[in-house]
């Protein structure tokens, strides 16, 4: 049989780095190219009292069908650590509990987009939002980052001279795959044009709380007091991203209709999950796991920069992030970029190529975007010395 699929989907491409996380298959390559959590960064004993707990006193709640909105108390919880932590929520606002903090992305676009209509991001920035935008047909407008994030006045004129804008995505923390953390001044004038031209801010912040050097720098849905901001939280970099529990807060009217939205696609976030994340909170030292993770990372993060600087010093150019999980090098002008990466594979090195992250992915750059957290610190030192090898072949 002949297969017609829906003009959404046709045009989409396989996400670049999930192609190259299967060559990450063979234990013998060194992902630099992945995005998951170190494997001590999980509090695995944690999860397991938790859940046995769960599961001997509750299992019923755990395992029967629960509301679209997400668990209550969780719900609870959630509201109450955004508001001490990030001054975020409102008198007008709500949160909805989702699986992954992509299932945002989908819902905002779901229920702000039709056909044709604009998202302006941040160039580059995360493919699997990109990829949530164009299957529902939306136009991608791509808006450069700088070293202290978007460039607001490239966004300024953007917003005059672009039909159809429906709302603005940036990665204000550590972007993903720039590393990259907008100033205050910026998030100030972001939300000013957003104001100014009647646009949505979809703001994913899931890498916030692995901060490892600098000053935190305030949300920008903390400053909204005019319900323009929806915003994306992640419990998958500060305690396990195998359990599918994020959350988006959001102006009423907003969260009512994507919680509509999600349950046309998966009725609601599985109860058991939710529950551990809940009891987590209620239960262990977050704060102090918080502060764990990112000694693990900053350790990463060092090691992985000092093996750059000593194999890769005078080849590739970069911007030491101030947190998250990416670091984003600049390969020579005369370098191509995708043979680098096809040689790094050879040498058994998994990286991901930059045009991954554009709007438009056949693009030219010469970026390359690598990984600290995934790899192990042996990996890091042995992946980091290959692409030093690479390096050679095209410095003779």
């Amino acid at each position: 049989m002949e297969y017609t699929f829906s003009n959404k989907i046709s045009s989409l491409q396989p996400s670049a780095i999930r192609e190259i996380l299967k060559a990450t298959s063979d234990p013998s390559i060194i992902p630099l190219a992945a995005g998951n959590p170190a494997p001590d960064a999980f509090p695995v004993d944690e999860v397991r009292a938790i859940a046995k707990d769960i599961l001997e006193k509750r299992p019923i709640d755990a395992l029967q069908y629960g509301v679209s909105e997400g668990y209550q108390p969780l719900r609870d919880t959630v509201m109450e650590w955004q508001k001490n932590d990030e001054n975020i929520g409102r008198d007008f606002d709500s949160v909805l509990i989702v699986s992954g903090a992509t299932q945002v992305m989908d819902l905002t676009t779901k229920v702000l987009c039709n056909e044709g209509d604009t998202v302006i991001c941040e160039e580059p920035s995360f493919i699997g939002s990109l990829n949530c935008f164009r299957s529902y047909g939306c136009r991608l407008k791509g808006i450069p980052v700088e070293a202290d994030g978007i460039d607001v006045n490239a966004l300024e004129e953007a917003l005059k001279t672009t039909e159809n804008v429906k709302f603005i995505y940036t990665i204000p923390n550590f972007q993903n795959p720039s590393g990259a953390t907008m100033s205050l001044e910026k998030r100030k004038r972001v939300y000013e044009l957003a104001e100014e031209y009647g646009v949505i801010i979809l703001e994913d912040n899931p890498y916030g709380y692995l901060r490892v050097s600098g000053e935190p720098v305030p949300t920008i849905k903390s400053m909204d007091e005019d319900g323009i901001v929806i915003y994306a939280g992640s419990f998958s970099k500060i305690l396990a991203p195998g359990l599918r529990v994020a959350f988006g807060i959001a102006p009423q009217k907003i969260i009512a209709k994507m919680t509509v939205g999600k349950q046309a696609s998966d009725v609601h976030t599985p109860c058991l999950n939710q529950m551990i994340v809940d009891e987590w909170f209620k239960n262990y030292d977050v704060k102090a796991h918080i502060s764990k993770i990112q000694k693990i990372y900053k350790k990463k993060l060092d090691l992985m920069c000092d093996c750059i600087d000593k194999e890769l010093g005078d080849f590739v150019e970069y911007v030491r992030p101030e947190g998250g999980l990416f670091i984003w090098c600049r390969l020579p002008d005369n370098v191509n970029m995708i043979e680098f990466v096809q040689k790094a594979v050879e040498k058994k090195v998994a990286v991901v190529p930059g045009n991954a992250f554009l709007m438009d992915d056949t693009a030219s750059t010469q970026y390359i975007r690598l990984n600290f957290s995934t790899p192990s610190d042996e990996g890091i030192v042995n992946g980091i010395k290959a692409l030093g090898e690479v390096a050679k072949e095209y410095r003779k």
